[in-house]
């Protein structure tokens, strides 16, 4: 049987992640509070912001600024930031 966490995206208990995806301390508060299902989406829209807005993860503003966007896309905030240009992928029929 798989472990649940209370999903702080979700505001509703659900499977968690297997194991921290970040080492330390705010690894072990994401695989406290972040469901697999959340974390998943997340993944999904880091993807686009790096790949639209051409983020270098070398870089520490980069890394500072997807920080604060995984902060705000688990808190459900108003402000994320738009991902312009990405257009997903047709349904396939």
């Amino acid at each position: 049987m798989s472990n649940s966490v209370f999903c702080k995206k979700y505001q509703k208990e659900m499977e968690a992640l297997d194991f921290p995806p970040f080492p330390g301390a705010k690894g072990q508060e994401i695989v406290s509070s972040v469901s697999k299902q959340a974390w998943q989406e997340w993944q999904k829209y880091q993807t686009m912001l790096i790949n639209e807005k051409r983020l270098n993860m070398m870089s520490p503003e980069a890394r500072a600024f997807l920080s604060a966007e995984m902060e705000k896309f688990f808190a459900n905030a108003d402000d994320l930031e738009p991902v312009e240009g990405y257009v997903p992928p047709e349904n396939a029929s």
